[in-house]
């Protein structure tokens, strides 16, 4: 499956953080703990060159628990400052401002020798659309600044915010850039909503969704759906059956009694992206 998805407005948000990036002393990505290489923009490491970077694996707790430290490790060892939060409870958010003053330590070293005093170090919040970046700002700032949705396009421009008199936090909106060379990471992005549903055949990603979790988490269609899954499903159209089954068991019928495995597929991703089949990590490190 072959998914592209980069409207006008992330060129345009794309241009602004270049413009912006000469007043920034570290740049904060938030990234998807359950896809944090395809959720994170390969942009932004040519965007941020020269700054100092943390990276935030956000929704940590709809990831599967085994991978999350493998993941942050994966991080750490590439020498980013790192950490798993989970931006809607607030869980690990405290900790940020900390992680935040290390990566910034040389700037604040430097600012001292030559006698600068109380200037605030500035960080620009980036990410992906859909990953969680408005509720991670309200749950940094603690308070409702930023918009939130569930849905990817809800901040349309910057937003400078000031979070103490020693930090401040430029908001952009999220962007993804202009080609998936990786079709998998495309796909994978689709799974988790940051794709606009609209452009997407729901049906193919909801079978390519059970293909892949027949092989690696092959209980979790089972006990959602509680039907019987093969063992030996290689290419999607092995995956037709189990949807049919799942439309049957939650009687997405068409006219005549036929399963709308259309429907069936909704469910399915829903389900996937509300932590209903478990929790679920798509790619390893």
């Amino acid at each position: 499956m072959n998914v592209q998805w980069y409207p006008g407005h992330m060129a345009k948000a794309k241009r602004m953080m270049q413009e912006n990036i000469k007043l920034i002393d570290v740049v904060i990505e938030l990234v998807d703990a359950r896809i944090p290489i395809s959720s994170k923009n390969p942009d932004i490491d040519s965007l941020a060159a020269n700054k100092s970077r943390v990276i935030l694996l956000n929704k940590y707790d709809m990831a599967d628990p085994k991978y999350n430290d493998l993941w942050k490790s994966y991080f750490d060892d590439k020498g980013y400052y790192t950490a798993l939060i989970n931006s809607k409870s607030g869980e690990g958010v405290k900790e940020i401002k900390d992680i935040v003053y290390k990566a910034c330590q040389e700037k604040l070293e430097r600012d001292r020798r030559k006698g600068i005093k109380n200037r605030p170090i500035r960080a620009m919040i980036v990410g992906i659309p859909n990953v969680g970046k408005s509720t991670f700002i309200n749950s940094f700032v603690g308070r409702a600044t930023a918009k939130t949705g569930n849905k990817p396009g809800v901040t349309k421009g910057k937003q400078w915010i000031r979070l103490s008199s020693k930090i401040e936090l430029l908001d952009t909106p999220g962007i993804l850039w202009p080609k998936f060379e990786d079709p998998a990471a495309g796909m994978r992005l689709a799974f988790i909503g940051s794709i606009n549903d609209n452009i997407i055949q729901m049906t193919e990603l909801a079978l390519e969704l059970i293909l892949f979790l027949n092989k690696y988490y092959p209980d979790a269609i089972k006990k959602r759906y509680d039907i019987e899954v093969p063992q030996e499903m290689e290419v999607i159209k092995d995956c037709i059956g189990t949807l049919e089954q799942i439309a049957l068991k939650r009687s997405c019928l068409m006219k005549g009694g036929e399963a709308d495995i259309e429907r069936a597929a909704k469910i399915v991703l829903d389900d996937f992206r509300n932590v209903r089949l478990g929790r679920i990590t798509l790619e390893f490190p």
